[in-house]
């Protein structure tokens, strides 16, 4: 994968479009003059813990002892099942705080834009370009500040798209996502029967 379509991915699995009615809930009771600075500061700590996972990812799978095809396989599953909850949203799942309490670190840089899909995710890709770790977080980066720059903008999207056109878009980057997690499945399965070939001859 070249550096944007790795942007792409992750861009999707961040899903800021989906996450926009979250901070908009979560950021309401903040005071109007203090919101984009925690938000720039929730989006600082969201890339800095995604950045760390991405560096620390293939340490954590050496650890582990995980082959290349048991990893791609379970990536495919995680990113299945967040296209899944993209097109088919729950109805609940909402984050509230006490009014006029800020958010720090939880819920916003962590679970809603660092979440454990993300973070799955950045540590399969690290162990399968440990060399290209540099691409990876430029990649990182990119889908990082075109999220950022959606949720900053978050009242002029939701005033212009609706609430309907949020949850058609979500759809959308859903479907885009669950394609993304076959073709990465189907990859996974056909390097395991090479390697089995390899294994047996």
């Amino acid at each position: 994968m070249d550096i944007i379509s790795v942007s792409v991915m992750l861009f999707l699995i961040m899903d800021p479009m989906g996450n926009l009615p979250i901070f908009s809930s979560v950021l309401r009771h903040v005071e109007k003059k203090r919101r984009r600075v925690v938000l720039i500061r929730e989006l600082l700590f969201a890339l800095a813990v995604m950045l760390l996972f991405l560096y620390s990812g293939e340490r954590i799978l050496n650890f582990l002892s995980l082959q290349q095809e048991a990893i791609t396989i379970s990536g495919a599953i995680i990113l299945f099942l967040i296209s899944l909850k993209m097109i088919f949203p729950s109805k609940d799942g909402s984050f509230g705080l006490a009014a006029g309490e800020e958010p720090f670190i939880v819920p916003l840089a962590i679970p809603m834009l660092a979440g454990p899909s993300i973070l799955a995710t950045l540590i399969l890709i690290s162990h399968q370009k440990p060399h290209q770790v540099g691409e990876l977080a430029l990649s990182l980066i990119i889908a990082w500040a075109a999220s950022s720059l959606i949720l900053l903008l978050g009242e002029v999207f939701e005033r212009i798209v609706g609430p309907k056109g949020l949850a058609a878009i979500e759809r959308l980057m859903g479907m885009l996502l669950l394609m993304i997690s076959v073709q990465m499945f189907l990859n996974g399965i056909l390097s395991y029967i090479e390697h089995l070939h390899k294994v047996v001859g």
